[in-house]
């Protein structure tokens, strides 16, 4: 995988989604991509500088490169660099680590 070149600010999270399987009914319909939901599986790519608390000290991410999150639907900023789709997170936005 290349190294990809946005480097998140603050408490900021670049994540990109987790791609399900073609989803199918029964019937061999498949579902088109319009139709599905937003992921909520991403894979984190990159972690900011950090959050500084009220006494200056750096607070440490609850994550690290690499990880399996579940993120909110609609929170954070679509980016597209390089032909692929990251999200630009708030760690707040972030609500679990999966696995």
């Amino acid at each position: 995988m290349a190294k990809v070149k946005i480097q998140p600010l603050g408490d900021r999270v670049l994540v990109e989604a987790v791609e399900a399987a073609d989803e199918q009914v029964m019937d061999g319909i498949v579902i088109p991509d319009s139709a599905k939901e937003k992921p909520q599986e991403s894979k984190v790519i990159a972690l900011g500088t950090g959050k500084t608390d009220d006494n200056g000290k750096k607070v440490p991410f609850d994550v690290k490169v690499g990880d399996i999150v579940l993120t909110s639907r609609y929170g954070g900023t679509e980016v597209k660099y390089d032909g692929k789709e990251y999200k630009i997170l708030n760690a707040d936005d972030i609500q679990a680590i999966i696995g």
